[in-house]
């Protein structure tokens, strides 16, 4: 490698930190932890990648498995000591594979997911996490309908482009400060693909997805995707990019079907399927520079120890898991019912419904956005506008933390001066756009102002709007 090249690809690592990165080439690797084994004779390793696995004891045959890519200057035994994977695969039931990098194919131990000898299908260091899988099919009985990939910054990278390469191999997928796939087929071009825009619209994004394995049509992997607002090493952009990459090769909007706010400042964003199932999920985390999020701690939802690029913000091991199903499903407790608002003041909405068998406690979310945790099954929700329309939903939460399915969503309308509500407007979709109380985009209606989504954009479909303030509205259930 020339001394420029070297540079480059130092820069890439820790966006121009040099302190950074001596600070992570200086941390020595935490020994191996009991349960972390080295297959040595995996298959064909085009890729000359080592495979480091952890299956915990008495794991029944069908279970999933999670493949784990480490990021820049990591080991496999890093990944397996930080990111809180063996916690939780000891906690739900699966196995883990971690490939390790070699410094003979990258100085920096980072996955070549710029290279197309490495991150293309059936080639080098992805056909050896190929084998990798098939290995842990044979060997340890996992379920080949659920095999997820997740990786960390190059990692990261790496991941995206199995998920293209490999989308009839892995059911799902988590990019963490990583960077879409196929964005680069150089070192120069990958430079650019972490610091600044691409400038590609979301059909070009999917183009390269779908050209990594010409000819597949589906179905495809689930994606969730992480970063934070401060990393200079992964520009956010790239969680921009990444959401309109894989909407689009999911044939779904890229405005969110809905949003909440989650311990340590983060912001999930939720775009559903056809059917109303999460498809992308997004997890924007304010203040978080580069790494892996974790939440250090013994609560059910926590997770991982702090180190070099293991940042302390929230555990994305824990919501990648449930988003992929790992626990049991998403939607494990049933929505709760009976949602009732039981009064309403200027400032206050009070609401009750009836209790869910195993739950240890409720999430009240408002707007799309959680506002409470409850053990009862009555809240009063402060802090409001008068004269205003909210949209509540409540959802119920077992013990382990596993949140179950949201209730259908209620309406509350704090009074306002003279008690007057805010304007409702029932209307056919077609019509709302015409009067300026709503937009469509690819087919679709979503309301002006908070871009809730209506549905079809047809005269045949039927929608309440409130106009909470002007030129805002939000999708009531009748008016």
């Amino acid at each position: 490698m020339t001394p420029d090249s070297r540079t480059v690809r130092r820069r890439m690592l820790t966006g121009g930190a040099a302190a950074l990165l001596a600070t992570a080439l200086a941390v020595a690797p935490a020994a191996h932890a009991a349960g972390l084994t080295q297959v040595t004779n995996f298959g064909a390793n085009p890729g000359n990648l080592a495979m480091f696995s952890y299956v915990p004891t008495g794991l029944p045959a069908g279970a999933p498995l999670v493949v784990a890519l480490h990021g820049c200057t990591q080991t496999a035994t890093d990944y397996f000591t930080d990111s809180g994977w063996p916690q939780f695969a000891d906690q739900w039931g699966f196995a883990v594979v971690f490939p390790q990098q070699s410094t003979a194919n990258n100085a920096e131990s980072c996955f070549d997911w710029w290279t197309p000898s490495d991150d293309g299908r059936g080639q080098g260091e992805a056909a050896s996490v190929r084998q990798m899988v098939s290995f842990a099919e044979t060997t340890y009985g996992v379920d080949p309908a659920r095999i997820f990939v997740t990786g960390l910054s190059a990692g990261g990278g790496m991941a995206a482009d199995l998920l293209a390469d490999y989308p009839d191999v892995f059911a799902g997928g988590a990019i963490d400060s990583g960077l879409a796939a196929q964005c680069a087929t150089s070192l120069t071009a990958a430079s650019s693909c972490q610091f600044v825009s691409q400038n590609k619209t979301p059909a070009q994004w999917g183009d390269l997805v779908r050209g990594s394995d010409p000819g597949y049509t589906g179905p495809w992997p689930r994606v969730a995707i992480w970063q934070g607002t401060s990393d200079f090493t992964v520009e956010p952009v790239n969680a921009d990019e990444l959401r309109d990459q894989w909407t689009n090769v999911l044939g779904i909007s890229h405005t969110p079907s809905s949003t909440q706010t989650l311990t340590g400042g983060t912001t999930e964003s939720v775009y559903n399927d056809a059917a109303g199932d999460p498809a992308v999920e997004t997890y924007s985390i304010s203040g978080m520079g580069h790494g892996l999020a974790v939440d250090p701690g013994t609560g059910p939802t926590q997770c991982g120890t702090t180190g070099a690029f293991f940042l302390d913000f929230i555990c994305s091991t824990y919501y990648t898991g449930v988003f992929w199903g790992l626990n049991g499903g998403r939607t494990g407790l049933p929505a709760p019912t009976g949602l009732t608002v039981t009064g309403t003041t200027t400032s206050s909405a009070s609401l009750s419904w009836s209790a869910v068998s195993g739950a240890a406690s409720y999430d009240v979310f408002r707007d799309g956005s959680q506002v409470s945790d409850v053990t009862g099954t009555t809240v009063t929700d402060t802090g409001l506008t008068a004269g205003t329309t909210y949209l509540y939903s409540v959802a119920a939460v077992d013990a382990s933390g596993a949140i179950g399915a949201r209730s259908a969503t209620v309406s509350a309308t704090t009074a306002g001066s003279g008690g007057t509500p805010p304007p409702c407007f029932t209307d056919n979709n077609f019509d709302h756009t015409q009067a300026g109380r709503a937009h469509q985009q690819g087919g679709n209606t979503f309301a002006n102002g908070s871009n809730d989504a209506m549905g079809l954009w047809s005269v045949g479909v039927t929608t309440s709007l409130s106009e909470t303030s002007p030129g805002f509205y939000v999708v009531v259930p009748t008016c």
